[in-house]
């Protein structure tokens, strides 16, 4: 940690450079890692002035604060800057956890699982007898992949089926 001061109109004593060094340590365990801090002093007439810069790996923060007294204005810069590094600290760390969730987060496969299977009802058929031309007819009119049909002249049913080459099927049990 490396601290640069500066006084404007006014002289540091070792009181404030002890007080800036004790506060900067325990604002150095905070951050978790190396920081360069410059702080400004000034005093303008009844005005006491302390500005404080701090340069992290991932931010610059700064705090500037007024009053009449030089330690109370030290003070409060040094409240500021605290509150301000603990932002920073709850802001990087939920970049870190976004990162592992979304690394530890597989995008899941698409469905393996088959679809459920439903019976849907059709009524693609006849129960009048009909002869195999008839129902070929009945079968085109009504744009179908399947249609049952009795067989005229007997009890036996036969299905006609339109088949994945164009062509037609026709099944009939023995």
């Amino acid at each position: 940690m490396s601290i640069n001061f500066t006084a404007r109109n006014t002289n540091i004593t070792a009181e404030i450079k002890e007080y800036c060094a004790k506060r900067l340590k325990s604002l150095e365990r905070v951050v978790g890692q190396k920081m360069t801090a410059d702080i400004i002093l000034s005093v303008e007439k009844y005005r006491h002035k302390a500005e404080i810069n701090i340069k992290i790996k991932r931010a610059h923060l700064n705090a500037m604060e007024e009053t009449s007294e030089m330690m109370s204005s030290l003070g409060l810069a040094f409240d500021n800057i605290e509150k301000r590094v603990k932002k920073e600290r709850e802001k990087l760390r939920a970049r870190k956890r976004r990162k592992i969730r979304e690394a530890e987060v597989p995008v899941p496969p698409a469905e393996e699982q088959e679809p459920q299977k439903r019976v849907i009802r059709s009524q693609d058929y006849s129960l009048k007898p009909m002869s195999l031309e008839e129902a070929f007819l009945q079968f085109e009119l009504g744009n179908k992949e399947v249609f049952v049909f009795r067989k005229l002249g007997s009890e036996k049913w036969a299905v006609i089926f339109r088949r994945k080459d164009g062509n037609y099927g026709l099944v009939e049990p023995e």
